[in-house]
């Protein structure tokens, strides 16, 4: 450490008691000047001055290594914010100026790539967990309204969807034949079915509805044919008894 004594009497009012100069600091003890603000302060202008002188001594020492940075980066495949260089090492990094002595840097372990910076996702994991179980869900923190949150068109998109992914599964597997699964899908195109329960009944009461009719008009058909071969027979029984009658 250099220290220096020094006394100032050019300026009035001003005294320096003790001016300590080191490598690292400065240090100025002064008495206050009695004219007020408007007398200049020769302590600071001292401190600037060796402020200043310092700091170009300190910058005329360093070594630049840009060069062997933006080499390091070019073959490291990274930015040059994410090289280190050893600080201890950087007269020998200096010397380096070539890709091949940077390649061997690096294998010393001279120059490293800095490691990504992980930005964790782990307490957004947990807070979208929780949401998803209805917590901060409340008035407090909605923003628009419910509409706006919740598009009725999505709404719309995905039950179209669901309806029509039922009906084809339905048709694929023979529970309903083509022509009602096209009359249900135009129902649903016309927002007839709100849920899939509600298509659902609708499919079991209209082939409820076509078993009976079924049944119904097979009924009939076998009455229809009953009626008509007993007709046959009494017909063919009044013809007998007429031949009978003419011998």
């Amino acid at each position: 450490m250099h220290c220096t004594y020094r006394k100032f009497s050019s300026r009035p009012g001003v005294f320096i008691s003790s001016l300590l100069h080191c490598s690292c600091s400065l240090v100025v003890l002064a008495s206050p000047s009695p004219h007020g603000r408007g007398a200049p302060d020769l302590t600071s202008i001292i401190y600037l001055h060796l402020k200043v002188t310092l700091k170009e001594h300190t910058r005329s020492n360093m070594v630049s290594l840009k060069l062997q940075k933006r080499l390091a980066a070019s073959i490291l495949k990274c930015g040059k914010r994410k090289i280190w260089l050893d600080p201890n090492e950087s007269s020998e990094i200096s010397l380096a100026n070539s890709r091949q002595n940077i390649r061997k840097l690096v294998k010393d372990g001279l120059v490293i790539k800095k490691p990504n910076v992980i930005h964790s996702r782990s307490r957004v994991t947990r807070r979208l967990e929780a949401k998803a179980k209805g917590r901060h869900t409340g008035f407090g923190k909605r923003k628009g309204t419910a509409k706006a949150r919740m598009p009725q068109k999505i709404l719309w998109i995905r039950r179209t969807r669901v309806l029509r992914r039922m009906l084809r599964k339905y048709r694929d597997a023979n529970k309903i034949d083509k022509h009602l699964y096209h009359e249900l899908y135009m129902q649903a195109k016309g927002n007839r079915f709100k849920t899939k329960k509600v298509l659902m009944e609708t499919i079991h009461t209209r082939k409820a509805e076509r078993i009976a009719k079924a049944k119904a008009e097979a009924l009939a058909e076998h009455k229809k044919a009953a009626a008509r071969a007993k007709r046959q027979k009494k017909e063919q029984k009044e013809a007998a008894s007429e031949k009978k009658g003419k011998k």
